[in-house]
């Protein structure tokens, strides 16, 4: 969202003070998303046509305000990790962590949260949890012990695994794509924050589960029976599937070097992907095939996606979110450290309670306003790095904070083992408070601790 400051806004729209009906819009349109009462990309959509409506926006800046680039990383990954799981190499590694600790349900507890948290460092959430729930029913079956912790390590180490990379969350996403940052600068700074919460988490999970997690020879005899070799359906897609997801992780990894937007990284390797995988087939099967990839984006996000942009450009067209940043400098007395500390703890806060999407997508011009009365882009990093940190974690704090939450506990009660909304928050609120907590000292210590 570039350029606000040069497009000419009425000052009155529809009678009424332009401020006003553009923030009318979007409290209307959060309302809704809130209240999920509408499918979100539809409620997206008609709050940015409404803004084209009133005159706050034109088509040609509506179209200006979406960010293209996070639509391609979205859409390029998708692709990619949509037709990689045809291959079976999720499960196949789920079943094999938990043979490597010998079908030990105390073992796989944590095995299940490592793989789920590297899954969704580079994966969705969502997609994540789909693939690793499903094994995860086969094998706490097998073992006779109940599904309900594995879930509940799962869900949060989702949520803590996908704040590592760029590619983990869409706040990230956002973030990235805002500030132009590259995939390692999110490893740098994320990453060791990322793997202590998990060990701390799985510190917790073994004290209060493991220990109680018991089954029999027999039924441990059972997993390490499975053969998870059966579990790939097609090697030749799996070799070509892994070939392009390391290049174009390379490519984010390399970027930032030669000046490639990570969009383009993501939509050539999932062109990239399409073309090996239809190559060669008839030209009915090859059209087919290529429908069928396309029908695995989310096109529901996407457009939710580009709804929201255009919403939120119009918000900062108008000035309103450039008056909140100077609000909140007035709040924070211009301190980086302040400013800091309270993002973070107010971006977890709201992302417990509603998508972290809508707030996060909000935050970004209102924070960018705010760059140039407190020192620039270099002195406000800790201050992004908190809204990531906040918001990613936040998604952890109850039953609906973030899709994966939501994912899960569908499965859970089509599988007879509900998780229930106070049942859960007994440990994702104490678990939220404590991984931001301890990523709150990891900020103080990194930024404002002089050495």
């Amino acid at each position: 969202m570039h350029g606000a400051e040069f497009i000419n806004v009425p000052q009155m729209v529809w009678g009424m003070d332009a401020k006003a009906v553009a923030a009318a819009i979007m409290i209307i349109a959060y309302v809704v998303l809130f209240t999920e009462k509408m499918n979100r990309a539809v409620v997206a959509l008609l709050g940015a046509s409404v803004m084209i409506f009133a005159g706050i926006l034109t088509q040609s800046t509506a179209i200006a305000g979406i960010d293209f680039n996070t639509l391609a990383l979205l859409i390029g990954m998708m692709m990619i990790v949509g037709i990689s799981e045809k291959t079976g190499i999720f499960q196949y590694v789920a079943i094999w962590s938990a043979k490597k600790v010998h079908a030990n349900p105390r073992g796989i507890l944590l095995v299940l949260a490592v793989v789920t948290a590297v899954f969704s460092a580079f994966l969705d959430n969502v997609t994540t949890v789909l693939l690793i729930v499903p094994v995860t029913f086969q094998i706490t079956k097998k073992l006779g012990v109940p599904a309900y912790p594995y879930l509940l390590i799962e869900i949060f180490a989702s949520n803590i695994g996908g704040t590592a990379t760029l590619i983990g969350d869409p706040p990230n996403i956002l973030i990235g794509s805002a500030l132009n940052l590259s995939f390692m600068d999110f490893m740098r700074e994320l990453t060791p924050i990322v793997i202590l919460c998990m060990l701390v988490l799985c510190v917790i999970f073994d004290f209060f589960f493991g220990r109680r997690l018991v089954s029999t020879a027999q039924r441990r005899d059972k997993i390490m029976q499975m053969d998870e070799s059966l579990a790939i359906s097609d090697k030749v897609l799996l070799k070509k599937s892994l070939i392009v997801l390391f290049a174009v992780i390379i490519g984010f990894i390399s970027a930032e070097h030669f000046h490639i937007a990570n969009g383009t990284i993501a939509m050539f390797g999932g062109a990239v992907l399409l073309m090996l995988y239809t190559f060669g087939k008839p030209h009915d099967e090859r059209e087919h095939k290529v429908e069928q990839v396309f029908a695995l984006v989310d096109w529901t996000t996407i457009f939710f996606f580009a709804g929201l942009f255009v919403i939120v450009y119009g918000l900062e067209v108008t000035g309103i979110l450039a008056i909140l940043g100077n609000k909140f400098i007035e709040i924070t007395d211009g301190s980086i450290q302040k400013a800091s500390l309270l993002i973070i703890w107010v971006s977890a806060i709201v992302s417990a309670a509603i998508d972290n999407i809508p707030f996060v997508a909000t935050m970004i011009p209102m924070i960018k306003s705010m760059e140039e009365a407190m020192g620039g882009r270099e002195a406000m990093m800790p201050v992004w790095w908190a809204l990531s940190l906040g918001a990613c974690f936040g998604g952890n704090g109850t039953l609906i904070g973030a899709s994966a939450n939501v994912i899960v506990a569908g499965m859970a009660t089509r599988n007879g083992q509900p998780i229930s909304f106070l049942g859960f928050m007994k440990w994702s609120v104490p678990i939220m408070l404590l991984t931001v907590a301890l990523a709150t000292v990891y900020l103080y210590i990194q930024y404002f601790v002089i050495m």
